[in-house]
């Protein structure tokens, strides 16, 4: 397709085609009212004019006599400019006046009619065009008195031309301002055309070019860029899911398939066969438990949890994770406390205990605190202990988990919420690398941000959600989570 065969079809081209109809319909119709009307004022004053002249004729002819009459007709008919004036007998033969010839019939009846006449002193052939009134006086003469309609046929012959060339004027410089704006148009067109296409061939990096003047086009591009972005990210989130769990995956599948086999090569009774299994279905379920991990935060990327959400206190979430794991970090040595005040939340309450969760079992497995240099130093009760919060803090509810271990150094903590991922000091503990991951998703998917900061000593992670007022009709029927085990 040419250039122009583009241009021509694009939509600004033809809007601008069809508001240039509108528009010259609309100056033509304007022009031809403006000629309408002037023709109809001439009009107005060739009749009021020989209306008068016609009275005051007859008023001389009614003193004067018919010697009067033709005298004042000769005299005024000698005048430059003057009307048309013919007086003639009964029988129709012209006495005075200065019409040589009228079209026939019009002597035959009075008032008003248009005519072609020539004068006597014309030296040319063609007919004139004349508004006549013809008027029967006494004795049956009859008067004719007209105008002739040269100046009409003058003002509207200007008037015409004018029209015509402002509907000239008016559509080239509408052909050329819309050639203008589809131009610019297509172009902006084919330059998004070329980045999605550059996008279509794999390249998820491209961007539409945003202008500055903010018009629609500018709009869509941003929020086509917005969608590029995310999509981008979500794409890159995809291929590191892809390639972690083959890489993280690979290592609890060869560990399980190698126990089978030395089941098989060593047991020689049943208990050694029972123990094997025992090991299988422990590790199996640390398998499922990741699989687990990871759809619940592809829910939580995805957006799909949006339909569960409800209004619920964010403090009884703290309060049912606090009982849940309070033997759990007694056995570890650990102690959790519970400092809650009244936070209505409005979310997925199941996703937001997960991820609670997953913050207080990091801080049982890595919070403790780090042994004293001197020997025989003794931890301080306090230095155990796990600080689990739930507050209201201006337009957000803040859920945290303090602890007093080694924490996680500020360079580290952008990348220890990626899927997956470990850091050198959590190695020798078992988990999958899933659990920041989660929490993280879920307070993207709230529309807040997961948080990890210093407590001096210590890590404090908190889920930072917006706020919403909670129905307390709604709270009175919550139940108490169960969360699922996610490290």
């Amino acid at each position: 397709m040419t250039a122009f065969g583009k241009l021509i079809r694009t939509t600004a081209f033809r809007l601008t085609l069809f508001y240039l109809f509108l528009f010259a319909l609309f100056a033509a119709s304007l022009v031809g009212y403006f000629a309408w009307n002037t023709r109809r004022l001439i009009t107005e004053q060739i009749t009021s004019t020989v209306n008068a002249e016609t009275g005051e004729i007859t008023d001389i002819y009614n003193r004067r006599g018919l010697r009067g009459l033709v005298f004042t007709i000769e005299s005024r008919a000698l005048r430059p400019g003057s009307n048309l004036y013919l007086v003639t007998t009964p029988e129709g033969k012209a006495i005075a006046g200065n019409v040589g010839s009228l079209a026939p019939g019009v002597l035959a009846t009075t008032g008003w009619s248009e005519t072609a006449y020539r004068r006597l002193e014309d030296q040319d052939r063609a007919d004139h065009r004349a508004l006549v009134r013809v008027t029967e006086l006494s004795s049956g003469f009859r008067l004719l008195i007209g105008r002739d309609l040269d100046e009409r046929r003058r003002m509207f012959v200007i008037v015409a031309k004018a029209a015509q060339w402002s509907v000239l004027v008016v559509v080239v410089l509408g052909i050329a301002g819309g050639i203008f704006v589809a131009r610019r148009v297509l172009q902006r067109i084919d330059a998004m055309t070329g980045t999605a296409q550059q996008i279509m061939a794999g390249d998820l990096s491209g961007r539409l070019p945003v202008g500055r003047s903010g018009d629609e086009l500018d709009r869509l591009a941003g929020n086509l860029n917005a969608m590029l972005e995310r999509i981008e990210a979500l794409m890159k989130g995809l291929k590191e899911v892809s390639d972690n769990i083959a890489h993280d995956l690979k290592t609890p599948l060869t560990r399980l398939r190698n126990r089978a086999e030395e089941a098989l090569a060593k047991s020689s009774c049943e208990a050694d066969y029972r123990a094997a299994l025992e090991r299988t279905i422990e590790e199996s379920d640390g398998l499922i438990r990741t699989f687990n991990a990871l759809l619940m935060i592809a829910r939580a990327e995805s957006g799909q949890a949006r339909g569960n959400m409800d209004d619920f206190d964010a403090a009884d979430v703290a309060s049912g994770i606090h009982e849940l794991y309070e033997p759990l970090a007694e056995e570890d040595d650990m102690s959790l406390r519970l400092k809650t005040a009244p936070a209505p939340l409005y979310g997925n309450r199941e996703l937001i205990s997960q991820a609670l969760a997953n913050l207080v079992e990091n801080a049982i497995k890595y919070g403790k605190p780090v042994p004293a240099s001197q020997p025989g130093t003794v931890v301080s009760l306090d230095a155990k202990q796990i600080l689990i919060e739930a507050r209201r803090e201006g337009d957000q509810v803040l859920l945290s988990v303090t602890d007093r271990g080694p924490g996680i150094p500020s360079a580290d903590r952008k990348h220890a919420v990626e899927r997956f991922v470990r850091l050198d000091s959590s190695r020798t503990q078992p988990g999958s690398g899933l659990g920041l991951s989660l929490a993280s998703a879920v307070a993207t998917l709230h529309g807040g941000e997961l948080r990890l900061g210093d407590a001096h000593p210590g890590l404090i992670a908190t889920l930072a959600i917006p706020a919403r007022a909670a129905s307390s009709d709604r709270l009175a029927a919550q139940t108490q989570d169960v969360p699922q085990k996610v490290a």
